[in-house]
């Protein structure tokens, strides 16, 4: 029985796996290791979207224990609620900002993202759960905003809903008490970040002006 489970394993990850096993792997042992014994300690948090064009370890070139992420659909973080409902992302924003001390929390959006497309169209729900549709609630007031503003070409509109969607996140993570408190301090700073998937370019938000712009270092 144990012999047949690798075949069903999807044979992309087993030839990636192997990959890493012969190349990687060896020239950063001595890294797991000390990673393995001593835990990991990353100074930054990044907080994206769950699509598989815009792998931060990837855009970041980041090597392992180097930076603790967490994502989901359009990168997006709820506002503080402590009640008794299941908060993936809260709670991944709790255990890096309270236990592993991270010192930056990056949110990143990114060009033609699905969730925001689906908040931008409003199409009819996915499933009958319509989970995604209840995610996107979340930044509705942008979206019915963005949609209905004839100042935006609407070539612009998903690019500047994807923009507002990192400004909304950011906003929300200042309802939290540990950010509150670590920001206070000096001693944890807050930043937004927009990649654009086919130029691969970083855009990074200006907190004087709360515009984006390309990072051209």
């Amino acid at each position: 029985m144990s012999e047949a489970l690798p075949s069903a394993f999807p044979d992309r990850l087993l030839s990636g796996y192997k990959a890493f096993r012969d190349t990687r792997f060896p020239t950063e042992q001595s890294r797991f290791r000390c990673l393995a014994e001593s835990g990991q300690q990353p100074e930054v948090m990044i907080i994206g979207c769950c699509d598989s064009r815009v792998s931060p370890e990837v855009i970041f070139d980041a090597g392992p224990g180097e930076i603790f992420v967490v994502r989901n659909v359009a990168n997006l973080i709820p506002p503080y609620q402590p009640d008794r409902v299941h908060h993936g992302t809260s709670a991944a924003l709790e255990f890096a900002i309270v236990a592993l001390r991270v010192k930056h929390v990056v949110v990143m959006g990114h060009g033609r993202c699905g969730g925001v497309h689906a908040a931008l169209t409003n199409p009819d729900p996915l499933t009958t759960t319509d989970f995604i549709g209840r995610w996107m609630s979340l930044v509705k007031d942008e979206a019915d905003r963005v949609r209905s503003d004839e100042a935006i070409a609407e070539a612009d509109k998903q690019t500047q809903l994807e923009h507002d969607v990192v400004r909304r996140s950011l906003k929300n993570l200042m309802t939290f008490p540990c950010v509150q408190t670590r920001t206070s301090r000096g001693n944890m700073k807050l930043h937004g970040a927009w990649f654009d998937v086919g130029l691969g370019e970083l855009h990074v938000l200006d907190p004087e002006t709360d515009v984006f712009g390309p990072y051209t270092g």
